[in-house]
């Protein structure tokens, strides 16, 4: 089972070499916001060629919209061997917060 934080602690977390945040919500929705120092990889582009942008040494933060599609993406991702971590409530919980 992968693990799974609340997304408004993510600004608490130190994100250095061996860590990222993903979102994996469409590049549009990234542009009109996004968590500070987050990287877009579509969901799409995430599930089929997850080796082409993520390696086993690092730890992923990930986020969607609401929550619901990040916690499936970590699922299958934590499933191939990748060190995920769901940020629930999505980014719609991380801007209330703001």
């Amino acid at each position: 089972m992968y693990d799974s934080i609340d997304i408004k602690e993510i600004d608490r977390i130190n994100i250095g070499n061996n860590s990222c945040i993903i979102d994996i919500r469409d590049k549009y929705e990234y542009i009109l916001g996004h968590i500070k120092n987050s990287i877009n990889i579509p969901l799409n582009y995430i599930l089929t060629l997850p080796d082409k942008y993520l390696d086993f040494t690092t730890t992923y933060y990930i986020y969607c919209e609401s929550g619901n599609k990040s916690r499936k993406v970590c699922t299958f991702l934590n499933g191939m061997g990748y060190n995920v971590i769901d940020l629930i409530g999505g980014y719609n919980e991380y801007i209330d917060d703001k």
